[in-house]
């Protein structure tokens, strides 16, 4: 079954609504413009239920279905956008300079709302669709804190569902895999601590910078000789700070990590090394360190089942030339994450085609594919929500 004819027929609303949105990006949960639009086509499609401030500043929707009881499942989409000044020259670019929707939460929002006006119509199905329009994805705390609202146990979401775009993945098609596509996110902090003074004097400091570039260097070895080789991770220092002059060697150097795995057991191998590795280096030269560690989103893990039924829906939609269901993973993260490990599920990419990286301040999402979001939408509700025969 390709794309629905209702999906084509709603695309030029839908990517009306998706450049509106891309026209007023909003950050993390600060999101009042987007979500009253939001909430206001919700309303007036006829949704049974519409929620606002779960989780601060998310929506939740309820569809319920025509043909009889059934159990409850999770739609999501997020909202917010990134601090990024925009470079891609479209008419419907942002308006807001140092903010852009760069990694396609416009579109994703978009086409979860023109499948609700879908299903507010055709109600075909068992049971319950909960819409999940989520905020503060990129900083990795809006779906914990909708978790943290009761959401999963207000709503009675038993299964819960996502999906990304993707560029340079064909445009229209999909990809999935079981177990981890995405990687888990941590963060790091390191504030070496030396001793200043004048930078013709070196004997009588401690350099911070010196020490910091050590640490950084030694970093490299945790993946290359302390982790199973098999096992992808990834350690990157992305911002070091020190100094204010030429001449003076400063008190303190202060260093900014990532660390990417796709299993959760490197989380705390990683961060020990790290640790041990640091205070080493710091301990050897006379510096003390302090060491900051997070993890807000951890690896995303597709369900077994949830997979198999959603990468047949996308088959069904695409073709199964249009489904490739053995996904490379990537290492980037998706808070996403957190529901698939408070319920079954599972996250799906469609391709965004050719166009410029996530998070590239010349990216924009291509509304070529929303039919084909919006048939995904559709046909997984009605297949997890099919009547008892």
């Amino acid at each position: 079954m390709p794309v629905l004819n209702r999906a084509a027929e709603l695309h030029d609303e839908v990517a009306g609504w998706r450049r509106h949105i891309h026209a007023h990006p909003e950050l993390g949960f600060e999101l009042p413009q987007t979500a009253n639009f939001v909430a206001d086509r919700l309303r007036e499609f006829g949704c049974d239920q519409v929620e606002t401030g779960v989780g601060q500043s998310g929506i939740v929707a309820v569809i319920r279905g025509s043909r009889g009881e059934g159990p409850a499942i999770g739609l999501r989409a997020d909202m917010d956008a990134l601090p990024i000044v925009e470079t891609s020259g479209a008419g419907h670019a942002s308006g807001t300079r140092g903010i852009m929707h760069a990694c396609g939460h416009d579109g994703h929002t978009a086409m979860l709302l023109g499948a609700a006006k879908y299903l507010a119509e055709t109600r075909n199905f068992a049971g319950t669709c909960v819409l999940i329009f989520q905020p503060a994805e990129e900083i990795g705390q809006g779906a914990k804190a909708m978790i943290g609202d009761g959401m999963l146990e207000r709503f009675g979401i038993e299964r819960v569902f996502g999906m990304h775009n993707l560029p340079g993945l064909k445009e229209g098609t999909f990809a999935i895999k079981p177990a981890g596509i995405m990687g888990s996110v941590s963060r790091f902090t390191l504030k070496v601590k030396g001793v200043g003074g004048h930078a013709a004097r070196p004997n009588v400091t401690v350099d911070p910078i010196v020490v910091a570039s050590q640490i950084i260097l030694a970093l490299q070895t945790i993946v290359s000789r302390n982790t199973d080789p098999v096992s992808p991770v990834v350690v990157s220092v992305t911002s070091i700070a020190a100094g204010t002059a030429f001449n003076i060697i400063p008190e303190q150097a202060e260093m900014l990590g990532t660390v990417r795995t796709l299993e959760a057991a490197q989380v705390e191998q990683t961060r020990a090394a790290i640790e041990r590795v640091t205070r080493g280096i710091a301990t050897a030269h006379g510096a003390t360190v302090a060491f900051e560690f997070d993890n807000p989103a951890s690896v995303t893990f597709n369900h077994s089942a949830e997979t198999d039924l959603a990468a047949q829906v996308a088959a069904d939609v695409a073709g199964e030339t249009g489904i490739d269901r053995e996904a490379r993973p990537v290492l980037a993260g998706e808070d996403f994450s957190h529901m698939l490990v408070a319920r079954p599920g599972a996250l799906i990419f469609i391709g965004n085609g050719k166009s410029a990286g996530l998070h590239h301040p010349a990216y924009d999402f291509n509304d070529a594919i929303i039919p084909q979001g919006i048939s995904y939408w559709v046909r997984l509700t009605e297949a997890a929500l099919k009547p008892a025969s």
